[in-house]
């Protein structure tokens, strides 16, 4: 076994909190990052005095704010939430249904900013959740607009199936592409849970380059489909302009 070096178990320290574990305790942090409890306590201890990692009274551990400040620089991340929001925000009050911004890390799509009602159908995300790319209708988007050898690779690979209409068939999913491309948008029907539905449209940056999208989330049953798609573009157009797009 090649012996890690001490960046990688810091980082390995960090990879042990997630949406699902976002508190833990250090013998956790010890099991989930592979680690002795004597390493463990020593990265934990220097994480937590920079101020990326926070303990409270009874030891337990969280992300701390100086991680968050260091994040808050990506400009993927809230630097683009803040142009988009006004928009997001013009889209929620339009429909009062799940409003998401997302981008594209890797083979997965990435939730930035989310707006939901009370009376929004629910959805499995959140703020910094992660879906594949080809389950979701902002996902769609991403990969159609990547580079075609993304795409095959992308297509080639398993494709995970979340509900019976998931395009999990790479020669279906690979029309589907060819779909978005075509008209702009991308429908999504029932694809992570049976009763949502999804519109979304991609979001250009000052090139020209599609750098995030936008979605609109609604029930599938009696979603009004050719309503939802120009509501949804003219967000999307509106946050590439104000990202510095001319078309």
């Amino acid at each position: 076994m090649i012996p890690r070096s001490a960046p990688d178990r810091l980082l390995s320290v960090l990879s042990a909190f997630d949406h699902e574990h976002p508190a833990l305790c250090l013998t956790d942090i010890s099991r989930r990052a592979g680690l002795t409890l004597t390493t463990a306590h020593r990265l934990v201890g220097a994480l937590t005095e920079w101020g990326a990692l926070e303990r409270d009274e009874s030891g337990v551990y969280q992300v701390g704010l100086r991680l968050w400040e260091v994040a808050a620089l990506a400009p993927r991340g809230l630097a683009l939430r803040q142009v988009a929001l006004p928009y997001l925000e013009d889209l929620y009050e339009a429909t009062h249904e799940n409003v998401q911004l997302a981008v594209r890390d890797g083979s997965e799509v990435v939730y930035t900013e989310w707006l939901s009602g009370r009376s929004a159908v629910g959805v499995h995300i959140r703020v910094g959740a992660r879906w594949p790319l080809h389950a979701t209708g902002v996902g769609l988007v991403l990969l159609a607009h990547g580079d075609p050898g993304t795409q095959e690779e992308y297509c080639s690979g398993p494709l995970a199936s979340f509900t019976p209409y998931t395009v999990s068939d790479p020669v279906r999913l690979r029309r589907v592409l060819a779909e978005v491309r075509r008209t702009g948008v991308a429908v999504s029907s029932r694809q992570i849970t049976e009763d949502a539905l999804s519109v979304a449209a991609p979001v250009r940056g000052p090139g020209g380059a599609v750098v995030a999208a936008v979605s609109i989330v609604v029930p599938h049953v009696d979603a009004q489909v050719p309503v939802l798609i120009p509501a949804v573009r003219v967000a999307a157009r509106g946050i590439s302009r104000a990202l510095g797009w001319r078309p």
